[in-house]
Formats: structure tokens, C-alpha cells, sequence
């Protein structure tokens, strides 16, 4: 029995896309293995004129947008004027219209004006003007028992009732005004006592204080002359106190310069430094052996110091001279090896250049032929 192998979507879809990717390789090669296009590039002239026809189209296309935008600002321009006319002429209509019914339809001149009149309650007479007004119905309810028919009357009693309580109340304020200047009179009585009596202690007032005054100056005059005396004590017994003290200065014994007054409780040698006033003679020449002393000291001191330096540089002079064999020993050692190293590099010059020679005849003497080369370039991986 014959089986037939049938493609499935799978094969399809891998057939395809080796199809597309050889189309592309082919596509490749054409582009990779053109001498033209590898070495020359594209075309710059070609691309030039795409680029002037580019702007020329561009320059077209705004052009076009250009006459566009100024017949749209055109046409903007109209409406609005015409809006603004239609604007200006229902303003003008407004206007005549309430001018006429200004003139003309005034509110007072309608049929129906008698209804809405605002004063035409104003303008009624009242329901009832006195009591026997013919106006007045059985039914009017304007009338009523109980009415004050006399208020007239009633008023005027009233009035000269309250006329005579007014003359009462002035009589009662006249009294009252004669009892308050009364008392104002009394009052002005009792303060002219007081002022006088006043004025009567003022002046004991002043007697006193002039006697008081009297006695102070007193006072203040015997206080003065005993505090002049007690000055002129004072002034006594400081000028005895500055004599005496100056003669104490003049005989003391830092005046004298006594030497035993520096003498210290602490010890026979010490002294009191704020007290001391010198050397004596025996203590200037205990001062001056110790100096010589110590004149003889530093010379030995110094002659040591000398003795000393000798010596060091003795062997310092020894020690370079020692390290400078050592140097000379160092320096022949190093140009024997220098010599052993340029002959080591004589013997590895020889060996490399035969080397080289060996390969150059020998291993590399196989030159490659055309097929080697025609072996590359086959594809554009």
C-alpha cells in the first residue's frame, strides 16, 4: 500500500521563511558584492535632487496654506463685521421701540389704567366722614354703639386739667427755688468763715515756721564752728603723723641698707629676696673662685669634646674608605656579569636567526594558489 507524505501548516510556514530568507540573502549579495555601491556609495546628485524637489514641495504646500490662512482671516474679518452691523442695528431697533411706547403706550393711557392706578386708594374719599353721612348704609359697617361721640369734649376738659397741673408744678418749682437760694446763701456764709479762718491759721503758720527757721540757722552756725575746729585737729595730728613717718622712712633699714634684715628664719644661707640689697665682700670672692672653677672645668670639657671629634672622624675617614673597596668590589662583579649576560644575548641572536631562516625556507616555502582564494567571498555571513 503507497503512503503519500502530505505538508502540513507547520512545513508551510518553515518552507516560507527559508523562501523569504534566501530572497534576502539574494537581496544582500546583490547589495554586498556590487563594486559600485561598495566603493562608490549612493547616489549624491540623485539624492540632492530628491532633497530640492523635497522643499520645492514644501515650499509649495505652504504657499498653498499661506492663501488658505488669509482668505480664512478675510472671511473672519467679514463676519465679524457683519455681526458687529447686525449688532449695531437691533440696538437701534431696541431704542425706537421704547421711544415709541415712551410716547405712545404710556401707562396712564391704557383702558385698564383705573385697575392698576397706584394712587387710586389715595385719591378715594373715606368710608365715613361724621355720622350722619348719607353714605353710610344699614349694612355699611361704619357705625358702631360704643363710639366716643364726645372725644371733642372729653379732650378739652383734659387739656385744662393738665393746664392746671402745670400751674401747680410751677408753683411747687418757685418754692423750691427760693428754699435752694436760701441754702446757697447759707452756704456762701459758711465757706467766707472758713476762708477767714483759714486765712487766720495761715498766718500763725507762717510765725511758726519763721521761729523754726530762727533756731535751725542757729543750729547750723555752732555745728559749723565745731566741725571747723574738729578739722583743724585733724589737720594737727596728720601733719605730726607725716613727720613721724618720714623720719621712720629715712632711718629704716631699707634706707640704711642694712644687709641682716634679709637674713631668712628657714635657713643661715638663705635670704629674703624682696629684702636683699647686695653681696657683702667676703660673698663677691667665694663667687668669683667658684667662677674660675668653673672656667677650669669647661676648658677640660672642651678639650674632651676636641679628643672625642678626632677620634670619630678618624673612624668615619676608616669606614669610607673600607666601603668604597666594598663598592669596587661590587662594580667588577657587575661587569663580569654584564659580560656573561651580552654573551648569553650573542648565542640567542645566532639561535633566533636561524630559526627564522629555517622557517622561511623550509616551512613556509608552500605559496597558496588561486583556489585558496576562491574559497571566500561565497557568502555575505
Amino acid at each position: 500500500m503507497l503512503q503519500f507524505q502530505l505538508m502540513t501548516d507547520q512545513d508551510r510556514k518553515e518552507a516560507a521563511a527559508i523562501e523569504r530568507r534566501r530572497a534576502i540573502e539574494e537581496e544582500r549579495k546583490k547589495r554586498i558584492f556590487n563594486p559600485r555601491v561598495r566603493l562608490i556609495g549612493n547616489d549624491i546628485e540623485a539624492l540632492k535632487q530628491q532633497i530640492e524637489e523635497k522643499k520645492k514641495l514644501d515650499a509649495e504646500r505652504k504657499k498653498v496654506d499661506q492663501v488658505f490662512e488669509d482668505q480664512a482671516i478675510k472671511y473672519d474679518q467679514i463676519s465679524l463685521a457683519l455681526e458687529q452691523k447686525e449688532v449695531e442695528e437691533r440696538k437701534k431697533l431696541a431704542q425706537e421701540i421704547n421711544n415709541f411706547r415712551v410716547s405712545f403706550q404710556k401707562f396712564e393711557d391704557r383702558r385698564e389704567f383705573d385697575l392698576n392706578d397706584p394712587q387710586a386708594i389715595k385719591k378715594l374719599l373715606p368710608a365715613r366722614l361724621y355720622d350722619e353721612d348719607p353714605r353710610i348704609g344699614i349694612s355699611a359697617a361704619q357705625k358702631f354703639e360704643g363710639e366716643d361721640a364726645a372725644g371733642d369734649e372729653r379732650k378739652k376738659v383734659q387739656r385744662e386739667q393738665v393746664k392746671s397741673w402745670l400751674d401747680q408744678q410751677i408753683e411747687e418749682r418757685e418754692a423750691a427755688d427760693k428754699e435752694r437760694k436760701a441754702a446757697d446763701e447759707a452756704y456762701k456764709a459758711a465757706v467766707i468763715a472758713r476762708d477767714e479762718r483759714a486765712i487766720e491759721l495761715d498766718v500763725m503758720e507762717k510765725q511758726c515756721r519763721k521761729q523754726l527757721l530762727r533756731a535751725c540757722c542757729n543750729f547750723n552756725k555752732a555745728l559749723a564752728d565745731e566741725r571747723e575746729c574738729d578739722k583743724k585737729e585733724r589737720d594737727r595730728r596728720d601733719k605730726e603723723d607725716s613727720m613721724a613717718q618720714m623720719y621712720n622712712t629715712m632711718m629704716s633699714d631699707m634706707m640704711t641698707e642694712n644687709p641682716d634684715v634679709s637674713l631668712s628664719n628657714l635657713g643661715p644661707n638663705r635670704r629674703i629676696g624682696y629684702m636683699y640689697k647686695g653681696m657683702s665682700k667676703e660673698e663677691k670672692a667665694a663667687f668669683r673662685q667658684a667662677q674660675l672653677a668653673q672656667i677650669e672645668d669647661d676648658k677640660k670639657r672642651r678639650a674632651d669634646e676636641r679628643r672625642f671629634q678626632m677620634e670619630w672622624d678618624d673612624y668615619t675617614n676608616g669606614t669610607q674608605r673600607t666601603i668604597a673597596m666594598m663598592d669596587k668590589q661590587l662594580a667588577r662583579k657587575q661587569r663580569e656579569k654584564n659580560k656573561e649576560i651580552a654573551e648569553e644575548n650573542k648565542r640567542m641572536a645566532v639561535d633566533h636567526k636561524n630559526y627564522i631562516n629555517y622557517l622561511e625556507k623550509i616551512v613556509y616555502s608552500n605559496k597558496p594558489t588561486a583556489a585558496f582564494y576562491e574559497q571566500f567571498n561565497k557568502s555575505t555571513r
